[in-house]
């Protein structure tokens, strides 16, 4: 039941990460960039994780991977709404 879970998550996330990409095309705003890389990152990381049997992920490294997805959407979100330099000037 676990395995078939995980396959799921995994299926969401490159799903996800699909439909991202297809709005970063089509407005070619990295906003939509950042998103798909953060799920693209997560999907990989649970392929990962289901490959190798992690049963135990209190590993570091698996805090590192789902630190490095979320800062990418924390990043994605402040730099859309920093000022942009120039445009009141």
């Amino acid at each position: 039941m676990i395995n078939f879970l995980t396959g799921a998550i995994v299926m969401a996330s490159f799903m996800i990460t699909l439909f991202f990409l297809r709005f970063w095309r089509n407005s070619g705003q990295r906003f939509f960039l950042y998103f798909a890389l953060s799920f693209l990152v997560e999907g990989i990381h649970r392929c990962y994780s289901a490959w190798e049997g992690a049963v135990n992920e209190d590993s570091p490294y698996h805090y590192l991977v789902r630190l490095l997805s979320y800062g990418l959407i924390l990043w994605a979100i402040l730099e859309k709404n920093w000022p942009q330099r120039g445009a009141g000037e």
